[in-house]
């Protein structure tokens, strides 16, 4: 498990990287500047749970499900929430916004949000 929050945290910060220079580059061109600002917060809410991932990698032990159940909501959600936006800023773009990627954005919100209340859990159960 430990390999595998490494690899997706290392994998999801070069992604980052490479669509942040596309969008940058690339989409900047053909991207509105309301649906360029969107496929901007895919790229940075993707690169600050790379490094959570990369974090968490090197800090948990993974032998309980609390830590388990963390790593897989930060790689699910991130996957969910900003792959869609990308999807959906570049879909729009071309005038054929795939609709069926708008639920998906606020699920993989839910997953990172559930990642984070269960790494506060993990602390607080620790402290009292």
């Amino acid at each position: 498990m430990i390999l595998l929050v490494q690899f997706m945290g290392a994998l999801y910060g070069m992604l980052a990287v490479l669509f942040g220079a596309f969008g940058a580059h690339t989409l900047k061109k053909t991207l509105s500047d309301d649906q360029l600002k969107s496929f901007e917060t895919g790229v940075k809410y993707q690169m600050y749970h790379a490094i959570l991932l990369v974090i968490i990698g090197y800090n948990f032990n993974f032998i309980t499900s609390l830590e388990t159940n963390i790593a897989y909501c930060f790689i699910i959600g991130t996957f969910l929430f900003s792959f869609s936006i990308y999807g959906l800023s570049i879909s729009a773009s071309k005038n054929k916004k795939l609709r069926i990627l708008g639920p998906i954005t606020p699920i993989g919100g839910l997953f990172l949000v559930a990642g984070w209340g269960l790494l506060l859990y993990s602390y607080i159960k620790d402290i009292f």
